[in-house]
């Protein structure tokens, strides 16, 4: 019987991908390819019988090497893929920070898309209106409010994206890679919006390649190699142990 105080439960989670086993140059090339049943794929396994539990509250830091499966297993609890095995569930409202602005409209002007995107987050039209003038302000895009995103940097996209997903304080919170995105001064304000949700309770799972940053921020760390879990625990000690096979 689960725990009362645990709001995520990974349950042997297995991941698969069918990965084309031959160079594509274009879409084009794929469909034909594909509708003449000419492409050949192959299995590759990017989580394999993964299990956690996370406890309300907790922040917990994952890290790992490119291909060890974080960004995979971020997007199974948030729910943003379906395991191919195995069962994942979360208890309580999630805000994902995964790929800020995947869902703007890159014809739009920042204040449109901040409805816009508002609204596929799930607020209210009346709620986007009182919390205008603080994304704005946070995400320091003043001057460029009513041009459209096309003409913005990807710092500035992501910055506009993270402080949409940021207007509100959910019970679980996932962050994947967006708190390098700006300049050195706004990823220290992120840096501090995070630190205050999470001392109000919030629960916040952190993928992050600067160590330096899991050991600031996180109570516990996972850490994933190959689709496994290779060990978990102590901050400090998971880091270290990270640390002396990647130098």
């Amino acid at each position: 019987m689960p725990d009362l105080s645990d709001v995520i439960i990974v349950n042997n989670v297995t991941m698969r991908f069918n990965m084309p086993k031959e160079k594509v140059d274009s879409i084009k090339e794929y469909l034909i390819k594909f509708l003449k049943r000419q492409l050949k794929f192959e299995e590759f396994v990017a989580l394999n019988n993964v299990s956690l539990t996370i406890k309300k509250g907790e922040v917990i830091g994952f890290v790992g090497l490119n291909g060890s499966g974080k960004s995979t297993l971020l997007k199974i609890i948030s729910g943003i893929l379906k395991p191919s095995e195995g069962t994942a569930i979360s208890i309580g409202s999630i805000s994902p920070l995964i790929e800020l602005g995947a869902g703007f409209d890159m014809d739009l002007t920042a204040r449109e898309n901040i409805f816009l995107n508002g609204s596929v987050l799930g607020y209210s039209k009346h709620t986007m209106e009182q919390k205008y003038d603080e994304i704005i302000e946070f995400s320091e895009l003043q001057e460029f409010q009513d041009v459209a995103i096309k003409n913005y940097s990807s710092g500035m996209i992501a910055r506009l994206g993270f402080s949409i997903a940021t207007i509100t304080r959910p019970e679980i919170l996932i962050v994947d890679e967006i708190l390098s995105v700006g300049d050195f001064l706004f990823q220290r304000k992120s840096e501090k919006r995070i630190q205050e949700m999470m001392n109000g309770g919030t629960t916040v799972l952190i993928v992050s390649h600067s160590i330096d940053q899991i050991e600031r921020l996180c109570d516990r760390v996972v850490w994933l190699d190959k689709g496994k879990i290779k060990a978990t625990g102590n901050t400090s000690e998971i880091c270290e142990m990270y640390k002396n096979t990647t130098r």
